[in-house]
């Protein structure tokens, strides 16, 4: 089942987002360091155009290290662009990380900034620790935020909040189910198995050791369906017979990946994708990073 999901409210706060970039120095694009190109909004880098840009990986405790460090490698080969990891639990750490990376990019004080992303990867955290109190409200679903907020940062960083805001038409399935894996679709919108399967597909590709450890695994299941009926007998989600509730075994696997249960979990790499290359022949020279 193909996942699309774009409430209407996106369609003003793509509108809200247009009207307000020309006015703004710097855009801060929050990203789930997990899947930083799936959360990656087209319609955003369309309407940055060439403008600065700060690509903040949120909730890099929970993801692998070494791929993050790969993924900020990767940003920074684009022009204008600089990309930092952040903790959940380094607040004065993010707030001096952001103030020194935003002045690299832009010279100009005060540096009107705005903050972008999809939904659900941690954007009014992000604020809320800038702040150092209470400014933005917070949620573990998508699509907390529904309406833009200004506000005026201890470094005299003048910040523009938008709502998370998806694109129309996800053409990439595979992305769509691992934002839907972390949570930045809405579980109304998604088939917990299907989501689920893909996930453990994924696990047993990739960290096949975390599967074993979490839940007391002998050896690893020969398929990604096997899995989860696996997590389900070990997790006691059984009907009259001993038949295995798969859409309760599907909840657990994708509520373990979203909490951490798993540990440090990357779902995808820079390996994953490639890039395109400017045609050097065009003549074109892309803008270089404003420095202080």
């Amino acid at each position: 089942m193909p996942i699309q999901w774009y409430p209407g409210h996106m369609t003003k706060a793509r509108r809200e987002l247009a009207a307000a970039m020309p006015s703004q120095d710097l855009v801060i694009e929050v990203l789930d360091a997990r899947m930083p190109a799936s959360s990656t909004n087209p319609v955003l880098a369309e309407l940055r155009g060439t403008k600065p840009c700060l690509k903040v990986l949120s909730k890099s405790d929970i993801a692998d290290q070494a791929v993050t460090d790969a993924w900020i490698r990767w940003f920074e080969t684009e022009p204008g662009v600089l990309a930092i990891a952040l903790r959940s639990d380094r607040a004065a750490e993010t707030r001096k990380q952001i103030a020194d990376e935003a002045r690299r990019l832009v010279s100009k004080k005060p540096i009107r900034a705005l903050i972008c992303g999809v939904p659900n990867v941690g954007k009014s955290t992000l604020i809320n620790t800038l702040m150092n109190r209470a400014v933005a409200v917070v949620g573990d679903k998508p699509a907390v935020t529904k309406a833009q907020q200004q506000v005026v940062l201890p470094s005299g960083m003048v910040l523009w909040d938008s709502p998370g805001i998806m694109w129309p038409k996800v053409e990439d399935q595979e992305g769509a189910l691992r934002l839907a894996l972390a949570g930045s679709i809405p579980d109304t919108a998604i088939d917990y198995l299907e989501v689920a399967t893909f996930g453990a597909r994924l696990l047993l590709e990739r960290y096949p050791d975390r599967l074993l450890a979490r839940f007391k695994l002998a050896s690893l299941p020969p398929s990604p369906e096997a899995l989860i009926g696996e997590i389900g007998r070990r997790r006691g989600c059984l009907r009259s017979g001993g038949v295995v509730d798969l859409h309760k075994a599907a909840e657990i696997l994708v509520h373990e990946l979203r909490s951490g249960g798993l540990g440090r979990i990357s779902l995808e790499s820079p390996d994953d994708f490639v890039r395109e290359v400017d045609d050097p022949a065009s003549g074109e020279t892309p803008p270089p990073v404003e420095s202080s």
